[in-house]
């Protein structure tokens, strides 16, 4: 019997596209032949980098083996069940998480039966279509369709905090804190020093967490051999445990404040290109 979708197949990158959806969120056209600014080399990866190890390390399941190979397999939420149409019934203890392999944003909690029937509705949707084409994400193209499900980690209902480090070269250079992901969802970027690099809000610098050098240190194992890699964590139970590795974060779409962080990174990001690329073909960022 054949699967219920088509196969992985490649997505198609458009310049005019890219171009279009980039004007859209920031107003202004994107360098894509010599980005500079991290929004743009963003647009220039889903543009000309077609590296295979990128669509392996977003695949929620791949990912797992990869990091339990690279850190140790404390460090991976277990997966109770994968496969390709979610049961009827549940057959896990509430609260459980399930999740696509194949897409970003694919998560649903569910906490009783109710949740349940609709993670089945919100699961099919998720199967039926392939990810990444609209916003011309090449590599979700690529990784085959899936499901999965993990335990609820932390104290339910309250979402653990998201620590999102971004790595360039192979250095953690930046921290994105994640506060109150289920409600008024918002974020601060700290640096390794956690001193504050994004705007100033309302909201007090976080604290940084217990394990944070040793998420630090984490991050910069996983993001080895990368230009840029953002490498999520949690801290649960007073130990760091990952979440994802995510090679387009926003799709390059989010604005990145203030400006001059987006110069920032975007410099850190050319610096950390192979030093045997002339600007004008670094086309495997």
């Amino acid at each position: 019997m054949g699967l219920p979708f088509d196969p992985p197949t490649a997505v198609g990158s458009s310049p005019f596209r890219i171009q279009l959806t980039y004007w859209w969120r920031h107003h202004r056209l994107a360098r894509l032949a010599q980005p500079r600014l991290f929004t743009e080399w963003v647009q220039h990866r889903k543009l000309y980098d077609r590296d295979p190890r990128l669509p392996r390390l977003a695949d929620k399941l791949h990912a797992k083996d990869f990091v339990a190979d690279q850190l140790g397999p404390d460090w991976v939420t277990p997966t109770l069940w994968r496969g390709v149409t979610l049961p009827a019934e549940p057959a896990w203890e509430f609260p459980y998480v399930v999740k696509s392999r194949h897409g970003c944003g694919h998560t649903i909690v569910v906490h009783d039966l109710a949740g349940h029937k609709q993670a089945v509705r919100q699961s099919r949707r998720w199967m039926r279509r392939s990810y990444g084409g609209w916003l011309d994400e090449w590599l979700y193209g690529q990784i085959e369709r899936g499901l999965l499900v993990e335990p609820f980690i932390g104290e339910a209902p309250t979402l653990p905090v998201d620590y999102k480090v971004f790595v360039f070269g192979g250095e953690a250079r930046f921290v994105q804190v994640h506060l109150d992901r289920a409600g008024r969802h918002r974020w601060i970027v700290l640096d390794r020093q956690w001193q504050r690099v994004s705007e100033a809000s309302s909201d007090p610098d976080p604290a940084p967490p217990a394990e944070l050098s040793v998420m630090l240190r984490a991050a910069e194992r996983l993001g080895a051999g990368f230009c840029f890699v953002r490498a999520d964590f949690y801290q649960v139970d007073g130990k760091a445990r990952f979440g994802e590795m995510t090679f387009y974060p926003g799709s390059g779409l989010e604005p990145v404040q203030p400006s001059r962080l987006d110069l920032q990174m975007g410099l850190l990001w050319a610096a950390a290109l192979p030093a045997w690329l002339e600007p004008a073909s670094r086309m495997v960022a």
